[in-house]
């Protein structure tokens, strides 16, 4: 550096003009410095246009690249549904009549469509493909040349409507058609960069490229471009559908902890940092044809730091709602007490898109909340009785209070390309102690969208309902998915009815995370059902949990303890090695075990029904003669009762000259304590 200085300073007796020579020859030196990054830059940019057309005329002359293929109702001209196979590729929309392929009946070309929810009072899902001048949208030819397709009802020029058998169904149709209409215009790139001689030898490659080719892109349309990256892969969905993925440059950012948050779709909206980005592509690259998805690894930045256990007990912590519920004579008002209790298990939500830990094979949890106003305490211990498939059992009991809930949840989840589904497969049951009653309970799904485009957004959907087969009364809730064109009050609606048998008693309508109101049928009549007000959120019982140092190594506080603390200091490398090591030690027990069954510690499975039981569950009504308190004591849920002894053939109670007042402070009998 001053040798360099000093070549630039004149020499002592030199002309000053000296000095704007070298300064003329340094500036030179620039230029052509600059002229020849310059240069390599372009280079890097046309190998890069280059690469991008390669690898995207590579995944079209592939036949076995389909974005998605199932079975759809078609409505036709006669306003009757005709079942169809659809095969969705790049830009096109196959239709055949069986899954063979053999018979065509049309092809539509996406790059003049528009795609829209359509709404339907029928079972299944409606969207209409259009195009927005009332032109046609079908193509001249099929695949293989044919000029006449096979024979079926009447079909529109310019539109179709189709129907799905489900929501998530309609969803997954709804993001693959979304990809492939923008996946038309690289179509362009193709026609300007390939030559006729590349052409695939597949006569429907060929054909597709011919149907959309057209005006070569402009060069800001080239640049946005070559900023994707494909993957050209299969992903086993059900029907046998599969996807071709398409990864570009959105996204996100990651905000930490668990919070109380306002209403609507900004607190389900999540931003991956760009040194994430890289995360989600490895996690895209495990996905295999037929992997199911609770299979893959995920990456530490997308966790929530608790175990799904311990989101499970999410519902109880307004389980006053349930005392309620047992104390109303009218069975009317005894569902709609259940329905606010189950509402008040979603407003808690983390920020952005975060999942718990998947539970390691024998893990548990336990904690338990306190009811000061009827001086009684909700017990609640899950376990994870299966690890493939990924089975998780529960119970929870009030004995003082008169009621007890039983269940397991096996999870599930569904792969759509740009979207995915995290589904909660298994029912609750709740039991009304001193009155007999069962309630059968079931979950709504998760829905997340934006994975590999657009913004990540989570959201609840799907239909649920609360049963009773005694009193014949019957809840049915809807949770619903933001529509494709709807705006932010679209986002967390809810709508649902009570009936008895086959009357209709109160309609139900609002938003999960908001208001929800209940409509009375016969009488006009309008109440709040649910609203999770700040003094409602202030009146949340206080759940206790065993100190940490106190809890067994499978509990899950202790077992993760590692894993939470590097997430909560934003060390990710630390947190995936912590979550390697726990992950890895399962798996070393699992060889270990052998082909020896895995033995639950609290719950056995019904070989009848094949439910999951807790071994000890007590459901006998509370008699406060002889019942003093129920506690809980290394996972045992049981009830301390006055000592009774026989006398001439009569039972009695001993005698009690002192009682003295037992406090439920604590969630287990002869541990410490803390307090949420």
């Amino acid at each position: 550096m001053l040798q360099s200085t000093m070549l630039l300073a004149p020499p002592s007796g030199f002309h000053n003009d000296c000095i704007y020579i070298h300064d003329s020859l340094f500036i030179c030196l620039s230029t052509i410095s600059f002229e020849i990054s310059f240069q390599v830059q372009k280079k890097n940019y046309r190998q890069e246009k280059k690469r991008a057309a390669k690898e995207l005329f590579s995944a079209l002359k592939d036949p076995s690249v389909v974005i998605m293929s199932n079975w759809l109702k078609i409505r036709g001209t006669l306003k009757s549904w005709t079942k169809l196979w659809c095969a969705l590729k790049p830009g096109v929309l196959l239709i055949y009549k069986t899954p063979s392929s053999e018979h065509w009946v049309g092809t539509i070309l996406l790059n003049a469509c528009k795609l829209i929810e359509r709404p339907s009072k029928k079972d299944g899902f409606c969207f209409k493909l259009y195009h927005p001048l009332d032109k046609s949208i079908w193509a001249m030819k099929g695949p293989k040349g044919e000029t006449v397709g096979s024979i079926t009802q009447p079909l529109p020029s310019n539109y179709l409507i189709f129907r799905a058998a489900s929501e998530s169904d309609g969803r997954c149709w709804m993001d693959a058609l979304e990809l492939a209409l923008s996946c038309s215009s690289l179509y362009k790139l193709t026609a300007k960069t390939c030559k006729d001689g590349d052409l695939s030898s597949s006569s429907e490659s060929s054909h597709i490229l011919q149907l959309l080719q057209s005006t070569a892109l402009n060069d800001q349309e080239l640049l946005l471009v070559c900023g994707v990256v494909y993957l050209k892969s299969s992903y086993s969905l059900s029907g046998g559908a599969s996807l071709w993925v398409v990864k570009t440059q959105s996204v996100a950012r990651e905000i930490k902890g668990v919070v109380f948050l306002q209403p609507g779709e900004a607190s389900q909206v999540e931003t991956v940092s760009e040194e994430n980005k890289g995360l989600i592509w490895t996690l895209l690259k495990q996905l295999r044809p037929g992997m199911d998805l609770s299979k893959v690894v995920l990456p530490t930045f997308i966790l929530e730091p608790r175990s799904f256990l311990d989101k499970l007990s999410d519902y109880y912590y307004h389980a006053n709602f349930l005392s309620q519920a047992v104390a109303e004579e009218n069975p009317y008002c005894r569902m709609k007490q259940i329905l606010r209790w189950y509402l008040s298990g979603f407003y808690k939500k983390p920020k952005g898109l975060k999942k718990p830990y998947n539970p390691i094979l024998g893990e548990t949890f336990r904690c338990c909340w306190l009811h000061p106003q009827t001086d009684s305490c909700t017990f609640y211990l899950a376990e994870q009785v299966s690890h493939h498939p990924p089975i998780s059992a529960f119970f929870v009991s009030n004995r003082k209070d008169g009621f007890c809930i039983s269940g397991s949840i096996l999870a599930k989840s569904k792969f759509y390309g740009n979207s995915l589904s995290a589904i909660l497969d298994g029912k609750a049951k709740l039991l009304l102690l001193g009155r007999d009653e069962e309630y059968v309970i079931t979950m709504p799904y998760a829905h997340c969208k934006g994975i590999l485009y657009g913004t990540m957004t989570l959201e609840l959907g799907g239909k649920v309902t609360i049963e009773c087969e005694k009193t014949k009364y019957f809840a049915e809730l809807e949770f619903k998915l933001k529509p494709f064109l709807g705006s932010s009050c679209n986002v967390n609606q809810i709508s649902g009815k009570i009936r008895m048998g086959e009357d209709l008693l109160a309609t139900i309508d609002g938003h999960w995370d908001g208001e929800v109101l209940l409509h009375e049928k016969k009488t006009g009549h309008q109440e709040m059902l649910w609203k999770p007000t700040a003094e409602v959120r202030k009146q949340r019982l206080r759940r206790q949990v065993v100190q940490l140092d106190q809890q067994g190594p499978f509990e899950s506080e202790r077992l993760w303890q590692h894993v939470t603390s590097a997430i909560t200091t934003k060390d990710q490398n630390k947190a995936t090695q912590e979550k390697f090591v726990l992950e890895e030690a399962q798996r070393q027990e699992a060889r270990e075990r052998g082909d020896r069954p895995w033995r639950p510690h609290f719950f056995t499975q019904n070989p009848d029904t094949n439910e999951w039981q807790y071994k000890y569950a007590d459901t006998k009504p509370w008699d406060p003669e002889c019942c003093l308190i129920q506690f809980e004591k290394d996972g045992i849920i049981q009830t301390k009762e006055r000592c009774r002894r026989q006398h001439n053939g009569f039972t009695y109670s001993q005698n009690w000259t002192s009682q003295q007042k037992v406090s439920c402070s604590c969630s287990t009998h002869g541990n410490t304590t803390k307090k949420l």
